[in-house]
């Protein structure tokens, strides 16, 4: 881990790895709370580093310090939550072994408010001898070794509105100056626009987010979330033709993606409200089938972004007040029992 000012939520870091790894290593850039005296107390091997706005440089520093055939990197506001028999040999072999062929991929849950709610994402944190990182935020590791999903599960309470609140500005100027050395890089786009969301800066989280749609590979794995979140911002940002025309470009993409639909429907409804006499005829019509169909899809925890119930509670939750508001009683009492349902199965 690369650290500061984190003694709210190391110890609970450290303690939830603690009987998966071998040794664990914090990085301090600059504490002046208990972080140091608590890592140490909770058994971590503490190295001090001179902060020098770019995480990746940190990152490096941190790995420096270790002599492991495989690295699990976290921040200090994650912890474990799940899928620990994936750090065992059988999925990470010793290099004595077998040679290191991917790159390890962990789910991450963020709880908290903001763009997404408790979106997951899946980043590459299990890294093989030697992979380092780069890129000055939202760094990313640089390895031919291609990267793969191994089953470990994280959550991530960084979006809380204190957490937001203590990093304000710092991500953003990163993300810009990296920018501007990078113009073309799709996932700079996309976290920058993710950061402006986050925060509540709709209208300029949009265009961002448009970019990294239009710059982004077919096949890049962030692609889903900066649609999906280009739809809320444009929304958001009362940009509703731009939002109804890349809902339409995009839909043959996300067949399969609850989250994509139940964006469609909330921009089809924020039409429905801002013309309510073409509301019934063309607007809640599409919202209705919308949200019948993230229900169809069924939750698919796989994707980059998604936000556990849009395919299941929260989409039966919706069109039963729907059902409600439009005096269809039997269907609203239908789809309030279905969603509690899927809400206890959750």
């Amino acid at each position: 881990m690369i650290v500061r000012d984190e003694a709210r939520c190391i110890a609970r870091c450290i303690e939830s790895v603690r009987p998966h790894v071998d040794t664990m290593i914090v990085l301090d850039t600059g504490s002046v709370d208990d972080t140091i005296a608590i890592a140490e107390r909770c058994g971590a091997e503490v190295h001090r580093f001179t902060w020098c706005d770019d995480f990746s440089v940190a990152r490096n520093a941190a790995l420096d310090h270790s002599d492991a055939d495989w690295n699990l990197v976290l921040d200090a506001d994650d912890w474990l939550a799940g899928g620990f028999e994936a750090l065992g040999p059988e999925t990470l072999p010793p290099a004595s072994v077998s040679p290191a062929r991917f790159v390890g991929c962990v789910s991450i849950v963020n709880q908290g408010v903001g763009e997404g709610g408790a979106a997951r994402r899946f980043v590459p944190r299990v890294l093989p001898r030697g992979v380092r990182y780069a890129g000055r935020v939202h760094e990313q590791p640089v390895s031919a070794l291609p990267q793969q999903p191994i089953g470990v599960e994280l959550h991530h309470d960084g979006y809380a509105e204190d957490q937001l609140a203590r990093k304000d500005g710092r991500n953003e100027a990163l993300l810009r100056a990296e920018l501007a050395d990078h113009p073309g890089d799709a996932y700079l786009w996309h976290q920058l626009g993710r950061e402006l969301l986050v925060r509540g800066r709709s209208a300029e989280a949009a265009d961002p987010l448009l970019q990294a749609c239009r710059l982004a590979a077919p096949g890049a794995v962030f692609r889903h979330s900066a649609v999906v979140s280009a739809l809320r911002a444009l929304k958001q940002a009362d940009r509703l033709p731009e939002a109804l025309a890349l809902a339409d470009e995009e839909q043959v993409r996300w067949s399969g993606s609850p989250d994509f639909y139940f964006a469609v429907a909330d921009v089809y409804l924020e039409c429905a409200s801002r013309e309510p006499a073409r509301a019934m005829d063309d607007f809640l019509p599409v919202v209705e089938g919308a949200w019948k169909r993230c229900i169809d899809i069924g939750e698919q925890p796989a994707l980059e972004g998604s936000v556990p119930g849009c395919g299941s509670w929260l989409a039966a939750g919706n069109l039963a007040m729907l059902y409600r508001t439009l005096g269809i009683d039997d269907e609203a009492d239908e789809y309030e029992l279905l969603a509690g349902t899927m809400r206890k199965a959750a």
